[in-house]
């Protein structure tokens, strides 16, 4: 009988049994290495200041779980949750609008695909209307830019940071014997990979038994790329389930190049 392939699992700890339990109930054995942490941005006046101020704004834009996790638990410290449920509210992802929906906070638009340049055109005119991001403190500007390059006002306020996580000594001795596929669900869980392997005195390039590497969607794979690894599937959706699929049809079928699943 052939062994459970090994799939590496580089998202945050906190995030990653409900991919493990996928990966499972496919018959693929998850092995945990974290290589991000996430943390709300503490103290932040300027959440609390716009939290307060929610009717100004013509849309909220929230793209993450982590986002609508912090964001919620500061609106109800300050008292103003109702205000998120009154406000509109687009939500990047279908994670994203189901933790708003266990708040009571119903999207207004959630876009086709789960990255910041689909969610304009479902703002609808933007043209001096006020916009309101909750997001990464790393999030890329494109979707910024963007509604200013259309003459709305875009007023955006970090809520979380991710660092460097601890390398999980399980996760590293495996990587030293050897996993199949290695999994990247951010552009920061990729390139705080090869900082952990390399501290390590791994080459995060040339690992034992060369594993594939399966990336969320193109903005993380095109991170990966950027690295020096070759990417040998993207997920579609860009979701969790879109990347367990991913993977387990390359484990089925495919030789180790890339390709969209």
């Amino acid at each position: 009988m052939n062994p459970s392939p090994l799939v590496l699992i580089t998202r945050p700890a906190h995030q990653a049994e409900p991919l493990a339990a996928m990966l499972r109930a496919r018959g693929l054995t998850p092995v945990f290495f974290p290589t991000i942490a996430i943390r709300p941005i503490v103290p932040n006046p300027v959440l609390e200041e716009v939290l307060r101020g929610l009717p100004a704004y013509d849309w909220v834009i929230l793209t993450s779980v982590n986002g609508v996790r912090f964001v919620w638990e500061r609106a109800e410290a300050l008292g103003v949750a109702e205000g998120l449920r009154r406000a509109r509210v687009a939500a990047i992802g279908p994670k994203t609008a189901e933790a708003l929906r266990r708040r009571g906070v119903e999207p207004a638009f959630v876009p086709p695909e789960y990255v910041a340049e689909a969610i304009l055109p479902g703002l609808g005119e933007v043209h001096g209307r006020r916009v309101l991001l909750l997001r990464a403190l790393q999030a890329r500007p494109t979707l910024t830019e963007m509604i200013a390059a259309r003459g709305g006002e875009a007023h955006e306020v970090p809520v979380y940071d991710t660092v460097p996580a601890e390398p999980d000594p399980a996760g590293l001795a495996a990587l030293r014997r050897g996993v199949d596929f290695i999994t990247f669900t951010s552009p920061s869980t990729a390139r705080n990979f090869v900082t952990l392997t390399r501290e390590a005195g791994l080459n995060p390039l040339a690992l034992p038994r060369s594993p594939q590497v399966v990336c969320i969607g193109p903005i993380t794979a095109q991170a990966a790329r950027d690295l020096g690894f070759a990417v040998a599937a993207v997920a579609k959706p860009y979701t969790a389930e879109g990347l367990v699929e991913a993977i387990h049809r390359l484990h089925r079928f495919s030789p180790k190049k890339e390709k969209s699943v």
